[in-house]
């Protein structure tokens, strides 16, 4: 006779996955804002690394995304109907 296999339960439901793969998105975008604005010339200062992209919304988008990582990892999973 053959040994009945356990079904494998995932630690998190299909929605959290969905939220936590939304907040790497949000994450993943704040670093792509964050780059850039430095200077190839050394002797040169370039300003626009103190813009309100790089500065303000860059960093409050990363921030957004952990706290978005958070709740979907805190989120109690959906009862199976």
């Amino acid at each position: 006779m053959k040994k009945k296999t356990p079904k494998k339960n995932f630690l998190f439901q299909k929605h959290n996955y969905r939220i936590l793969f939304a907040a790497l998105l949000i994450i993943a975008i704040g670093f792509i804002l964050m780059a850039g604005g430095g200077s190839e010339d050394p002797n040169y200062f370039n300003e626009e690394i103190f813009n309100f992209r790089r500065i303000r919304l860059a960093p409050s988008l990363v921030l957004l995304g952990f706290g978005v990582a958070m709740y979907s990892i805190l989120t109690n999973p959906r009862p199976k109907e």
